[in-house]
């Protein structure tokens, strides 16, 4: 006798019922180390970090001077600048306000189209979405065109309409938050990594200043650095005696990417070089990193040459020649960054190799001619490196 087919599912069947979606609120929040790494105190100072980013590509833009980060009693954090504010009116496709379609929705912001913002740090550009879902409560303050607006949100969900609530004498934007306990396995700050951090930024924007307190330990420091990424190789150097004053320093602009360099040979035997794109530190080096040293081995072998310091009959210098005693930082900033890894560890622009090695071949050339002298003291730091390898290899 044969069995008729069961109309019944098996326990185990595969069905369109079984597809979540989930809205970005919620994939942030089910999901959280895919979009700041991790729950720990890393995790915690990547809250922080983005809100922070936010006000720097204000500064990047030429539209901010100052960001004031302050650690509150009970651990929220609040972020204030003195940019332009963000926007107010309704945004034409959400149809709600500018300022909740960034606070609510991944991947919104003045920062994707380049016509406000040409660079832009942060993670992915979801940043403020991100510390939004990931907070038990956060509050927006806007001061533009006159008016005082704020609103409040709880785990990402706004409270309210955005409403003006008083008169405002100057313009910026405070973002105060509380990271969410559920979220993250213990809410404490550690005031000296922020410091770390924040110094970087400061470096890196020069005439940006940047203030960190915590109110719940009375401390506080103040970052600014008119010299820039030229200040961070000096402060690099401190301890060290140098081969040359003032560091070398390349600027250039090709195709909107900004591109800055600044270098100075010591008595050492390490090199020191740090690189950034975006205002992040990209660890692992990548595409601008590698121009950099390529436009470094090429124009001191090319000078060396041209002026007699290697002979014919002898090999060039290399990469580790020309690098031994050089604490150097290459920053470039660009409109479309593509970066390896979801920590930014390492830029992955192919393009922009060529950008930084024709920057720093052209203004590494161009000082070396300008000064001789200096231009000897390195020479002679590289041939000093070159002799000690060939001794080593030959003992």
């Amino acid at each position: 006798m044969t069995q008729e087919p069961s109309s019944a599912r098996p326990k185990n069947e595969y069905t369109a019922e079984h597809i979540q979606i989930l809205g970005g609120r919620e994939a942030v929040r089910r999901r959280p180390g895919m979009y700041i790494g991790s729950t720990d105190q890393r995790g915690l100072h990547h809250l922080v970090y983005e809100i922070v980013y936010n006000s720097v590509d204000e500064a990047m833009a030429g539209c901010c001077t100052r960001i004031e980060i302050t650690i509150q009693p009970d651990n929220s954090v609040r972020v204030e600048d003195n940019g332009r504010g963000i926007p107010v009116d309704i945004h034409p496709t959400t149809k709600v306000s500018a300022l909740e379609t960034v606070m609510t929705t991944l991947h919104a912001g003045a920062k994707f189209g380049g016509k406000i913002y040409q660079v832009s740090g942060g993670l992915h550009g979801v940043g403020a979405s991100v510390v939004n879902a990931l907070s038990s409560w956060l509050r927006v303050n806007i001061r533009r065109d006159g008016r005082l607006y704020e609103q409040s949100y709880e785990r990402g969900i706004p409270k309210d309409k955005v409403a003006a609530v008083g008169e405002a004498s100057d313009i910026g934007t405070t973002i105060t938050f509380l990271a969410d306990s559920e979220i993250f396995d213990r809410i404490s700050y550690n005031f000296d990594t922020l410091c770390e951090r924040l110094r970087e930024v400061a470096y890196l924007n020069k005439g940006l200043e940047i203030c960190l307190r915590d109110e719940g330990r009375d401390c506080q420091k103040t970052f600014y650095f008119e010299g820039g990424i030229t200040s961070l190789v000096r402060h690099l150097n401190r301890n060290r005696e140098v081969r040359h004053r003032p560091p070398i320093y390349i600027s250039r602009t090709l195709d909107s990417t900004i591109i800055e360099g600044a270098l100075q040979y010591n008595d050492g035997f390490t090199e020191t070089i740090f690189s950034f794109a975006n205002c992040v530190n990209t660890a692992d080096g990548g595409s601008h990193l590698t121009g950099f040293r390529s436009a470094l081995t090429r124009v001191l072998n090319d000078y060396a040459r041209k002026n007699k310091f290697i002979k014919e009959d002898e090999p060039n210098l290399t990469g580790d020649d020309v690098r031994e005693g050089l604490t150097a930082v290459i920053s470039v900033k660009l409109a479309e960054p593509q970066f390896e890894g979801q920590t930014k560890a390492k830029l992955g622009n192919a393009e922009v190799k060529s950008m930084v090695e024709s920057a720093v071949s052209d203004g590494l050339a161009l000082y070396l001619e300008e000064h001789p002298n200096e231009a000897k003291r390195i020479i002679d730091k590289c041939l000093t490196a070159a002799k000690a390898r060939e001794a080593a290899r030959k003992a």
